[in-house]
């Protein structure tokens, strides 16, 4: 709908009541358009007691004080006008009727401004009123567009124009209108009291098209040549409508992406591009690039642009494929396992495409598949010959990796036939090899003697380990009589195993068979110690197994007929005699 307050005019008044107060009321703006006329309605009073036989007037041009010597429009008196409007001006209205309305003629734009009235009942009885009218001379009819034009939505738009003038009556018609509606027009209305228009409508649904459309009024005097004609770009608000976007994109990793998203809307849309809920980048704009620079495994997906305004949204999505080598396999599974158990192994990698997967030991092959991503080994009874190094191996057009992982099977002791003892001259040297994992604990046992020495006991046994084997030597000098019997006993969590160790001839020394082992660590003890230290525990009333260990070696007598041989400078050599 239309609302007449275009040109908001209004009266103003000094007195609250008619009579008995000076006072005038005009529209306090009018306008008119160039070349034609105005008529400025006006009325004015005075106090009643004045009575004067004769009412005069003066209009005066931009200031309200004679004392300034403003322009004169209108002076009943003595017709002396400015002349800038002789010939322009004359008073419509009756002063003795206390009307004051002024007609100005073949108007200019120079004649816009503030005009004032004066009323002189004569003698000192005249007022200047404050109260004035801007006239505002215009060239161009008045567009009246709704705030908010939205597509689909029915909409008014008016061209009004001033109707102010009594000798010229505008007549309006639209320009540009086509395709849009039928305007109707509504005629001459009254706008403010003393001011009039001339209001024509057009009523359409606007659609995408017609935003920005030119829409014009023109408005004409009938028998003359003046013509004036005023324009409107419809403002048309519409949602969002994505109009450009990448199809789905393959990219070799390492390589630059872009991504471009654009849309048409009014006003422009929040474009936004998103992946997996993150907002990557977003602007105000009718397009937006999303760059990616080398881009990773990581961004591949699904990339989603959004645009939105006001009055709606759009949204498209775009797959994004990166194309690598594969990753450094993974393995998940059991990497330890007791002899007998199954054990299943999962070989996992990413790579784009799925990958060739194959599983070796020893550069045999155990398993492979063809463009997936897992592989499963499984091994239904797991023996000591399953336990080492296996490689998975992961490889696709764009590159090859592998990994190394271990399978660790556990089981008990095994002490290997090339275990024996030695003897050369005084010296015994015992070598016990055993099989194990997890790694045993190795005792030997002097069975004359009572006596068990186990590994812990560092002066008397030395210990190493390579892989599964786990060698142990105990070595006896200073031994005068018949070598002792001793077995060798290895113990882990899956059992025990002992066996009385062979004498070999005294040619064979020991550390020769050891050679693989390394640097021999071998101590030498007298029987006669174990002999001593049998019945020192025995007179301490030790219910305990005897055994020796490193914090409770009982006290020996010293002497230069026996010492340590073939233990590595760490180890100190110690003298000792043997006990009767």
């Amino acid at each position: 709908m239309i609302f007449l307050t275009t040109l908001p005019l209004f009266w103003i008044m000094i007195s609250a009541s008619r009579g008995g107060h000076w006072g005038a009321w005009m529209p306090s703006s009018i306008s008119a358009f160039e070349g034609t006329c105005v008529s400025i309605p006006c009325r004015f009073d005075f106090p009643d007691e004045l009575r004067p036989a004769v009412v005069h007037g003066v209009w005066y041009f931009n200031s309200p004080y004679p004392k300034n010597y403003p322009p004169v429009v209108f002076k009943s008196r003595t017709q002396v006008v400015h002349e800038s409007f002789q010939g322009r001006s004359r008073l419509l209205g009756d002063l003795g009727l206390r009307n004051c309305t002024l007609l100005l003629s073949s108007l200019s734009p120079e004649l816009g401004g503030k005009y004032y009235f004066r009323g002189d009942l004569g003698g000192y009885n005249q007022y200047t009123f404050s109260e004035h009218s801007v006239l505002d001379i215009i060239n161009t009819p008045n567009i009246v567009v709704p705030p908010e034009v939205v597509v689909g939505s029915e909409v008014e738009v008016s061209c009004m124009v001033p109707d102010n003038c009594p000798e010229l009556r505008p007549e309006l018609s639209w320009l540009g209108h086509e395709g849009l509606g039928e305007p109707s027009v509504l005629g001459r209305l009254r706008e403010d009291e003393g001011t009039w228009v001339q209001v024509s409508l057009l009523h359409f649904v606007p659609t995408r098209e017609a935003n920005g459309h030119r829409l014009g009024c023109q408005a004409s005097f009938p028998n003359t040549t003046l013509q004036f004609e005023g324009y409107a770009s419809l403002d048309v608000k519409y949602p969002p409508v994505i109009v450009e976007m990448n199809a789905s994109v393959e990219a070799i990793e390492g390589s630059h992406v872009s991504l471009l998203c654009g849309a048409d809307s009014n006003p422009l849309p929040l474009l936004t591009w998103m992946r997996d809920g993150t907002v990557l980048r977003e602007a105000v704009a009718e397009s937006l690039f999303l760059d990616l620079e080398e881009v990773t495994p990581a961004e591949d997906g699904v990339y989603a642009c959004l645009a939105e305004n006001a009055y709606g949204q759009d949204n498209r999505t775009v797959g994004l494929s990166v194309m690598y080598a594969p990753r450094k396999p993974m393995v998940n599974g059991t990497m330890v396992a007791v002899e007998g158990e199954m054990v299943s192994i999962l070989c996992s990698t990413q790579s784009n495409p799925d990958p060739i997967l194959t599983i070796f030991k020893e550069k045999q092959i155990l398993a492979t598949v063809i463009y997936e991503s897992e592989l499963q080994l499984e091994l239904p009874a797991v023996t000591p010959e399953d336990d080492g190094e296996y490689w998975c191996v992961a490889e696709n057009q764009y590159g090859q990796r592998a990994t190394t992982f271990n399978l660790s099977v556990e089981f008990a002791p095994l002490i290997l036939l090339e275990s024996h003892c030695a003897a050369a001259r005084d010296t015994v040297q015992c070598l016990c090899v055993v099989k194990s994992n997890p790694e045993p604990s190795v005792a030997f046992e002097l069975p004359s003697r009572n006596v068990t020495v186990n590994e812990t006991e560092r002066e008397f046994v030395y210990s190493e380990r390579s892989g599964l084997l786990l060698t142990s030597i105990l070595t006896l000098r200073g031994q005068a009589q018949a070598p002792p019997r001793v077995i060798c006993t290895a113990h882990n969590l899956y059992g025990t195993k002992s066996l009385e160790l062979p004498f070999q001839g005294a040619h064979r020394l020991m550390w020769a068979k050891i050679g693989p082992v390394g640097a021999v660590v071998a101590f030498a003890i007298l029987i006669a110690i174990v002999c001593y230290i049998t019945q020192t525990r025995r007179k301490k009333n030790v219910t305990e197994s005897p055994s020796f260990s490193a914090g409770d070696n009982p006290p020996v007598l010293f002497s230069s007929d026996f010492r340590i041989s073939g233990a590595p400078e760490k180890y100190e050599s110690r003298e000792v005699s043997t006990l009767e």
